[in-house]
């Protein structure tokens, strides 16, 4: 590996300006240019085509919204008047440059691009209250970032649970494949979709003597739709809307490109008739593999291959809750879209339901295989001091009298400071933070930082980690039911479990479940990317109830010129939001909940 010396220090030579594809077809989609391809290690080296693909978008809001469904929404909160919000495309290597302009009558805003590691550009991160202060009404920020990965991700808002309302959207970055096909139909966003405001739901969840909560303390409503790429007929016939198709040519190869991007629900999908062959988990190229259905849960993205080998007709596509309500509930019992092949009749609706889907009880996929392998030091595991993060359900008094269901990690429900974002604290020199900010600081020495999650909830939870890929090392059982017989959490024992843990190239992803009642060991590399990434169960509502840290990685380098235009920029945009809050007698937006 070359390496060029910058301001701040080493990063990767990456070489002259690289042009956009020219070796990536039909028949060699592993190529992408002469000097990149599929096996390319995308975390040290990328092409840098020159090009600037530039987005504008205009978030507002309405009391009232008539739904992709044909029923009115509470608090709708939109991307240029639609949901979901505009595709954003790139190739690998691509910047992207992204105006957000916040229309909203008195929130504030932000823009997370999930799963760009944002390699010393943690200020274009998009999280309010850690990289930046919020976007007040009637102001702007750009947002300006390098594409140094490729495969499909979302946008969203990352201020309480605003992203719910609406504040959505899909990306593709074009790049290789580890397996060849003749069609990219692009990115297929599924999502659960409530009639309620983000808001009221929240705030419901947190109140302790809440109906909605009996049984399950914390438990969010049912959504009332399932939504595909934005679209849906209303359950039981109740409204309008219509089904998303995707259109098939028979005997080809079509890429599709799936994201859970649901406040709560998650699902099995299916397309009946066909398997799919597995390339891409989240941002991470894998060895292809076949399967006949996948479990997505909030936040994760499959891209997959489909081979249009039936006869030609329509076939539903289906997206399958769950038995045990942990995994979501919904008040459309069969949500599904439809694949129409070329001369099928398209007014014709599919007949043929299919095999029920095989119930996963909320248990995503570990046995991808990335293409550019990751070893962790077993040794450096085992020879150290276990960190251990525990989940845990909790009723606490936050004011005299007044008491709120918070999910809390070792004790602590986050509650970050929207006036006073992490990244303003560092830039300050000081690091001096409050405690329920939530903070870990990573040693400098150490490079592979290894975490124990420990869920001591009936509830399994999405986590992510922002910045970073993890290395999934193992993790407990999913219990089937464990509403019905709990039983007691399964603590991770070092002796008994260290044995099979799985060191060498395991399943590497940015988005994976904890168990109910039970563990998971993961690891990433640290060290590289300075900045305070948080890791957070992507639920809205959880994350709005305080179940997240921040890993605070290399503060030292945070000043030292590695992130450019840092302190410009928090300066402009929080001097904005705190005259805002401060002096407008309008402001109504006070933070209720954890702020993320």
């Amino acid at each position: 590996m070359r390496f060029l010396l910058l301001l701040g220090g080493l990063v990767p030579l990456l070489g002259l300006v690289d042009a956009a594809p020219s070796c990536n077809h039909e028949c060699n989609r592993a190529c992408w240019t002469s000097r990149f391809n599929i096996n390319t290690d995308y975390e040290n080296e990328w092409p840098v085509t020159g090009v600037t693909r530039k987005y504008d978008f205009e978030i507002t809001e309405l009391d009232e919204w008539v739904g992709p469904d044909g029923h009115i929404k509470k608090g709708a909160m939109l991307i240029n008047g639609g949901y979901p919000g505009p595709l954003i495309k790139a190739d690998w290597g691509d910047r992207i440059e992204v105006t957000v302009t916040n229309r909203l009558k008195t929130n504030g805003t932000s823009m997370h691009w999930h799963g760009f590691h944002q390699l010393n550009s943690s200020n274009q991160d998009g999280v309010a209250g850690v990289t930046e202060c919020p976007i007040v009404p009637g102001a702007s920020k750009v947002y300006s970032f390098l594409a140094t990965q490729h495969g499909t991700s979302w946008y969203h808002s990352h201020i309480s649970s605003q992203y719910a309302n609406g504040i959505v959207g899909p990306i593709q970055i074009n790049g290789p494949s580890s397996y060849p096909y003749d069609t990219d139909l692009g990115v297929f966003p599924i999502s659960d979709w409530y009639y309620d405001s983000a808001e009221h739901i929240v705030d419901r969840m947190m109140n302790p003597n809440d109906p909605f909560l009996k049984g399950v303390p914390g438990s969010p409503p049912p959504s009332n739709n399932i939504l595909f790429n934005g679209m849906n007929i209303a359950p039981n016939g109740t409204g309008g809307g219509e089904y998303a198709r995707l259109k098939f040519t028979k005997n080809k190869r079509h890429r599709l490109r799936l994201v859970n991007t649901s406040a709560d629900n998650t699902f099995v999908v299916s397309i009946v008739g066909h398997n799919m062959t597995v390339i891409e988990t989240d941002f991470v190229p894998v060895e292809a593999y076949p399967v006949h259905q996948l479990y997505l849960t909030v936040g994760q993205r499959y891209d997959v291959v489909i081979k249009a080998d039936q006869e030609v007709d329509n076939y539903w596509i289906n997206a399958t809750l769950s038995s045990t309500p942990l995994c979501g509930v919904s008040l459309n019992p069969y949500p599904a879209a439809i694949v129409l092949y070329e001369g099928a009749d398209e007014s014709r609706l599919p007949t043929d339901r299919g095999l029920p889907a095989i119930d996963q009880f909320c248990e995503d996929e570990v046995s991808s295989k990335p293409l550019t392998s990751r070893t962790a030091p077993k040794a450096d595991f085992t020879n150290t001091k276990m960190d251990t993060l525990s989940v845990t359900l909790d009723v606490k008094e936050v004011n005299k009298g007044i008491s709120k269901v918070l999910w809390s990690v070792d004790g602590s429900a986050i509650d970050v400071q929207w006036d006073k974002p992490t990244l303003e604290y560092v830039v300050e020199g000081n690091l001096s933070f409050p405690r329920q900010a939530n903070i870990i600081q990573l040693p400098e020495a150490v490079k592979w930082s290894f975490w124990v999650i420990q869920n001591n909830s009936p509830s399994p939870h999405p986590m992510h980690l922002h910045g970073h890929d993890f290395l999934i090392l193992g993790r407990s059982r999913f219990p089937s039911n464990p509403l019905i017989d709990p039983g007691k959490p399964i603590l991770f024992d070092p002796v008994v479990d260290s044995p099979h843990l799985k060191f060498g190239n395991p399943t590497r992803r940015d988005t994976t479940v904890v168990p109910s009642f039970g563990w998971l060991v993961i690891v990433f590399e640290a060290g590289r990317n300075p900045g305070s990434w948080v890791f957070h169960c992507h639920i809205p509502w959880h994350m709005s109830q305080g179940l997240s840290v921040q890993f605070l990685e290399r503060a030292d380098r945070i000043n030292d010129g590695a992130i450019p235009n840092l302190m410009p920029d928090l300066q402009e945009r929080c001097d904005a939001w705190r005259k805002y809050a401060d002096n407008d007698p309008k402001f109504r937006m006070k933070k209720v909940d954890s702020g993320i």
